[in-house]
Parts: structure tokens; sequence; C-alpha cells
């Protein structure tokens, strides 16, 4: 009972920090013309302040050490995330290369690698993988931290939209951290509920008309946080029957960030372009070339996020893991396949 009083006040500090911090970056950002200047890839018709990643941050963190339970991996992916925070605060203003944005990210998931127990050490049977050598743990861990952090970063492209999908997943983790209890889950259920008050405090500025982006302040911030949940609720000890089902819940949670990246990712590849060119070609942006909304875009992904998730504890009561996961993965392919054509077809009329 006291460990979910904590909780909930961890919850709404990073709430009002965060709501009532955005006002004043606005100002502040209209004042000094910190401002994103609308162009042929932007959405937004007017110029927007980027700074929200600001409040989520300043939420975020001041909650999670005032009531947080703060242990020795929780303390490296702080400092990780200071180090991304500032790089991103930097880009948000006056731009910086791709090059540096990467070397800080690579920085950081060097903290977390090397300098904490947070390691995906073990698929448990998944794909008739089990325990990882020591060399292959890190490097897969190093790709998942970078992957989920540029995939949170890539899919901020509609007001709410990131930090919708963040929200689900934040709710999902929370709720197996809670459920599971012990030693081992509290601290990163506090993470959960300081950076979800954070970003909701956020989205009342954001999600519909969006007089404030998160910007890579706010995108790449939480995608780290975030790939650090992810790695750490793989590694929470469950009963046998539930190893190989935590981690592949855990990947769901966030699989329409990360697959829609892959998916773009191939496009550009099959087309001869480099896999970091900027276009059109996410998800969100054929929805919103097919008449959608802002909001129906956010509504959308955050119904078929949910969708996948459910279908995929479905699956877990009568299938393995692997089996659940493949069967999860053949659905999403199928599904982006059907709607490519779909959308070609749609285009051509």
């Amino acid at each position: 009972m006291v460990e979910l009083y904590y909780y909930i006040l961890t919850f709404f500090w990073a709430l009002f920090v965060s709501l009532f911090a955005i006002p004043s970056i606005i100002a502040v950002a209209h004042k000094k013309q910190l401002l994103d200047i609308p162009n042929q890839r932007r959405l937004h018709l007017s110029s927007t302040p980027r700074l929200g990643g600001l409040a989520i941050f300043a939420g975020f963190f001041s909650a999670v050490l005032t009531f947080g339970d703060i242990d020795s991996n929780t303390q490296k992916m702080l400092a990780g995330s200071i180090i991304i925070f500032f790089i991103g605060l930097k880009d948000d203003m006056v731009s910086i290369s791709a090059f540096k944005k990467f070397f800080v990210q690579f920085l950081s998931a060097s903290i977390v690698l090397f300098l904490s127990q947070n390691r995906i050490t073990n698929f448990y049977g998944i794909l008739g993988i089990g325990p990882l050598d020591e060399g292959l743990s890190y490097f897969i861990t190093f790709i998942v931290i970078l992957g989920i952090t540029n995939a949170v970063n890539l899919i901020d492209g509609v007001d709410g939209l990131a930090g919708s999908l963040l929200s689900v997943a934040l709710i999902v983790y929370a709720f197996i951290g809670i459920a599971l209890g012990g030693e081992e889950s509290r601290p990163v259920v506090y993470i959960c509920v300081g950076l979800l008050g954070a970003l909701i405090g956020f989205l009342r500025y954001n999600i519909r008309n969006a007089i404030i982006f998160m910007g890579d302040t706010g995108s790449l911030v939480s995608g780290f946080i975030i790939s650090f949940v992810a790695i750490h609720m793989s590694n929470i000890p469950v009963p046998l029957e539930w190893q190989g089902a935590l981690p592949v819940i855990s990947v769901t949670a966030i699989i329409l960030p990360v697959s829609d990246t892959v998916r773009v990712f191939l496009l550009r590849i099959f087309k001869g372009d480099s896999p970091f060119t900027a276009d059109r070609n996410h998800f969100h942006h054929r929805l919103l070339d097919l008449g959608f909304s802002s909001l129906q875009v956010v509504f959308t992904l955050v119904g078929l996020t949910l969708f996948t998730l459910a279908f995929l504890l479905i699956l877990l009561e009568y299938y393995s893991p692997t089996t659940s996961f493949g069967a999860l993965v053949v659905l999403l392919m199928i599904w982006y396949t059907l709607f490519e054509k779909y959308f070609y077809a749609r285009i051509k009329k």
C-alpha cells in the first residue's frame, strides 16, 4: 500500500511539473524565436516551439529523484538520459549533425551497457535461443537501445502520436511491474509512472492543434528511457512458464514504432536510397495522405497497438512465446503489405 502511494505521488508530481512548466516554455520560445518553421515536410502550418522535452524531462527527473527507488541500474540510466537531454536540447535550438547525435547516443548506451547490469542476457528459448555469450549480449543490447531510441524519435511526426504510443507502453510496463512486485521491479515502476505523468502533462498541449512539440529533447530522452525499461522488464525474475512471455510482451508494447522504422528503412533500401534519407513513407504519413486527421492517426495507431497486445496475450494462452510472437510478426507483415497495396491503389485514383 505504501509503494502504491509513492507511485501515485511520482505520477502526479511529474504530471504537474510538466503541465505547469509548458506555458512558460512556450512564452520564452516565442520571445527568443526558438521555433519550428513550417516547410514541405512539416505538417504544422504555423511556427511552433519544439522544446516540450524540457518539461517532460523536468517532470520525469524531479519526480524520480524525489520519490523513486534509485538503484544502481536506474542511476546509470539517469546519467545517460542527462547526456541525451543536452544534445537533444542543442539540436532543438540550433540544429546539429546526425553524427554528433549518434555519438552521444552511443555514449549514453555505453553507460548503461558497461556500468549497469541491465543487459539482454537470455532469449529464454525464443527462436530457439537461450543464454547469450557476453559479447553477443553487449552487441544485441546496444542495437536494441539505439534502435528503440531512434524509432521513438522517428515516430514523432504527428501531434500527440509519440506521447500517446509511449504512454500505452508505459502503462503496460507499470502494470507488469506492479503485478510482479519485488525488489527487482520497484525501481522500474517509478521510472514508468514518472515518465507517464510527464508525457500526459505534455499531451495536454500537444494532442490536438499542438502549440508545442516534444522535439528531439523529448523523443530521444523518452526513447532512451523506454529502451532501458523494456530491457529491464525482460530480466525480471518470473516463474518458469512466464520466462519467455515477458520479453515478448515487452517488445509488443513498442512494436509499432520499431516495426514502422524497420519497414521504412527497407523501403528506402529497396529504392536504392540511404535508409536515413528523410521522406514521407512512415505509416502516419500514409494515413495523413489518405485524409486522416492527426487525431484519427493517433487513435488508429493506439488502437492497433492495443489490438496487437490483446492478440498476443490470447496466443500466449495456447502457444509458446516463440510461436505467439512469430504469429504476431506475420500478422504485422500481412497488415503492412495489404495496407501498402491499398494506399497506392487509392493514391492512383
